[in-house]
């Protein structure tokens, strides 16, 4: 059973569950809820967007620059294939008790 190593990272194993449950987030929003830094979140984000799992859009609202992420869809695939191995895990491990 190998592990995905892009989702399988803590940070970012958040980010895609969070960006997976909200389907749409601002970096604020994200930096807010995960509290993490602005250098730590942008290199994790750059990370998931050079393996084509995290879509970035910049635009400016009210003057002031707004970058919104959400996954493509190969990235909320990559999430639920982590997820599946993960239950399978679990499944292996609940089979060692009997």
């Amino acid at each position: 059973m190998e592990f995905d190593k892009l989702v399988h990272q803590p940070t970012r194993l958040q980010i895609f569950a969070y960006l997976y449950r909200h389907e749409r987030a601002t970096f604020s929003e994200i930096q807010d809820e995960l509290d993490i830094t602005d250098g730590n979140l942008s290199g994790h984000v750059q990370r998931m967007e050079d393996a084509g799992a995290v879509a970035v859009e910049k635009q400016f609202v009210d003057r002031r620059p707004r970058t919104t992420y959400e996954l493509t869809d190969e990235g909320r695939e990559t999430f639920e294939a982590h997820v599946e191995t993960l239950e399978a895990l679990l499944e292996q491990l609940e089979g060692d008790d009997e």
